[in-house]
């Protein structure tokens, strides 16, 4: 399927489930939990670009959805901005951070760039943490809108709104993976040294990975403070967002745009269960278990391991 097919079908598949949903679901909570899935799709489309394409594993991304989620609340405090103005707001934002990590980080490889990206996160977190505008220590209030300037419930838009998130990583996602960019990263994941010794501009395309990848994480965040109400750096810097935007990738399949979404829509929903059948504390024990299992059954993820029995069943 052509690029540009590709992003008309698949616009047309997030209109038809928008529809769908506002037709048959009048519950606010499966948008709640929707939301939060919605999410993760779009946190593990974005790691996936750095992580999965190019093969540096980034842990700051905390600090990049955290960074999204507070430049909204920055706007919130000057003016009246619409929630989608702060979406694309948060975005530049953001990916000038992925711009300036991946130019101070990118020449690190391995664990040492993953140790300089979790120690970006704790800057971050310490500078919001001592930035009394936006709440500091203590945190901020932010009083969500009784009606949407959509639908009826603000719920109902904040849901729409990362539903549209989520279509334009993974058609972002989809299209850098076809495109010359794609080969460039995967020649860079494969072997960085032959690469560069290729003419591959590594340092150069990794740059565009990190402000993509960035960029998609700070607006996965922007609409995290009116969906919240109450956001605080401790849980808008939480540790699980990192986890579980490595974690989903690792499940789903990092070397194809399909991977992030089946791993974060499998992950996230057994999560969200989990949290109103059991408890909240077990989503990070049901990450590790998970991530156990897959990589002893299936190291390339679920993708990987329906592509390996494809083939299998193709060479009898």
């Amino acid at each position: 399927m052509s690029t540009g097919k590709f992003w008309g079908v698949s616009f047309a598949v997030a209109a038809a489930l928008l529809a769908l949903t506002r037709w048959q679901i009048h519950n606010e909570y499966f948008y709640f939990a929707g939301y939060v899935v919605l999410q993760y799709v779009v946190l593990a489309t974005a790691w996936n670009i750095l992580g999965g394409y190019t093969g540096y594993t980034n842990f700051g991304v905390g600090a990049f959805f955290a960074g999204g989620a507070y430049t909204s609340v920055v706007l919130h405090k000057l003016t009246a901005v619409p929630v989608p103005v702060m979406i694309v707001a948060a975005g530049l934002v953001a990916g000038v951070i992925g711009f300036g990590m991946g130019y101070l980080t990118l020449r690190l490889k391995g664990v040492f760039f993953a140790i300089a990206t979790l120690a970006m996160a704790i800057v971050a977190q310490t500078l919001i943490v001592n930035w009394d505008y936006v709440g500091g220590s203590r945190g901020i209030y932010i009083i969500r809108p009784q009606q949407a300037p959509v639908f009826g419930g603000y719920i109902e838009y904040l849901f729409s709104l990362m539903l549209a998130v989520s279509w334009v990583a993974v058609a972002i996602a989809r299209t850098v993976e076809r495109s010359r960019l794609g080969l460039g990263l995967a020649a860079i994941r494969d072997d960085e040294q032959a690469a560069e010794a290729a003419g591959v501009p590594t340092l150069r395309l990794k740059l565009v990975a990190t402000t993509l990848s960035g960029a998609l994480m700070g607006m996965a965040g922007a609409p995290l403070p009116y969906y919240v109400t109450y956001l605080d750096p401790a849980s808008s810097f939480n540790l699980s967002y990192a986890v579980n935007s490595v974690a989903m990738p690792l499940i789903g399949g990092m070397t194809s745009w399909i991977g992030p979404i089946v791993g974060a829509v499998l992950l996230g929903t057994i999560q969200q269960v989990a949290t109103v059948t059991i408890s909240s504390a077990l989503n990070l024990l049901i990450v590790g278990l998970l991530l156990i299992g897959f990589v002893i059954v299936a190291p390339n993820g679920i993708v990987g391991l329906v592509a390996a029995r494809r083939r299998a069943r193709e060479g009898r």
